[in-house]
């Protein structure tokens, strides 16, 4: 299931309020905090217990792989 651009643009980060990058179907990442949230059965899971950190090298995959999707 693919998220709604609507819907996408007004998701938020929880922590920070700010914007965030669709990575497939399965994660939504926030690059400034470098924490990714899940997204479990099509729904975003944006809830600040549920995100992981994520390393360097992690950061540089999303980023590009979030880039290359739109």
């Amino acid at each position: 299931m693919v998220i709604d651009p609507t819907l996408l643009s007004i998701l938020a980060c929880p922590q920070d309020k700010g914007p965030l990058l669709l990575v497939g179907d399965e994660l939504l990442y926030n690059p400034r905090l470098r924490r990714a949230y899940p997204i479990e059965n099509g729904i975003p899971v944006l809830l600040i217990d549920e995100a992981r950190d994520v390393d360097d090298d992690e950061h540089e995959r999303l980023v590009a792989r979030a880039s290359a999707e739109s």
